[in-house]
């Protein structure tokens, strides 16, 4: 089974820049994690800080495109891993690990379907896939197949530089991983208490901010949801 881990910070914090000492530190902390763990991990990436954001929402015909995140959260998103295990349990475990439990939250979900990638490079970006959370699809409806038809249609005309990308079964498979004096805490639902909640993501590659928005506006949008287009850290660098 694959599980979704969206590792999440505090959006009034400063977060450490890449190219800094401290950011510096913080990869080394998921290397080794990652070296620890390294033959369940089946994707992630670090991402550029949310004010660097782009969102695509859909008016009618209208494409609206503003600078920011989707949606104005406590806590925004700093990047995600997959993780393949048996169970829960076992991605929970996982979770505990993660440096981002010690001062944000990691979020579990898991994920209905699941596209493999490889290292990203320097031209890569994330769009991360919101929507309504009371419209959220359920796999294996008629609702759920049309959704996924749509976004077969979009992979054909975009698939020369799709990189990798899932869907989510609901928020209420969701699972929290929070940090706190003493052990993490565990509780069900998503990491956001607000009307939008994260049903997916992409990951494509494009020379440019502007490149990469015009592939983004293109992504399939539910109605009320919207498209977080950000740029993924190139940790080879």
């Amino acid at each position: 089974m694959h599980y979704l881990a969206l590792l999440t910070g505090n959006e009034g914090e400063t977060v450490p820049q890449p190219g800094t000492a401290e950011f510096d530190a913080e990869v080394e902390q998921y290397a080794a994690f990652d070296a620890r763990v390294a033959e369940v991990i089946a994707g992630g990436a670090a991402l550029y800080p949310s004010e660097a954001a782009v969102t695509v929402r859909r008016n009618g015909a209208e494409t609206l495109v503003t600078d920011g995140p989707f949606a104005e959260h406590a806590e925004v998103v700093g990047g995600f891993y997959v993780f393949e295990v048996a169970d829960l349990d076992a991605a929970i475990d996982l979770a505990r690990q993660l440096p981002a439990v010690a001062t944000g939250s990691v979020e579990l979900r898991p994920l209905a379907q699941w596209l493999p990638h490889d290292e990203p490079g320097p031209d890569w970006w994330m769009a991360l896939l919101w929507e309504q959370a009371d419209s959220t699809l359920t796999p294996g409806t008629p609702e759920w197949d049309t959704a996924v038809a749509e976004h077969e249609r979009f992979g054909a005309r975009a698939g020369a530089v799709l990189r990798g990308g899932g869907a989510l079964h609901p928020p209420t498979t969701a699972t929290t991983v929070r940090g706190a004096d003493g052990p993490p805490l565990l509780t069900d639902g998503p990491f956001t208490e607000t009307a939008e909640v994260v049903c997916g993501l992409y990951l494509f590659t494009a020379p440019d901010r502007r490149a990469a928005t015009e592939i983004a506006a293109t992504i399939p949008i539910a109605p009320g949801g919207g498209t977080e287009l950000r740029q993924v850290v190139d940790l080879a660098a």
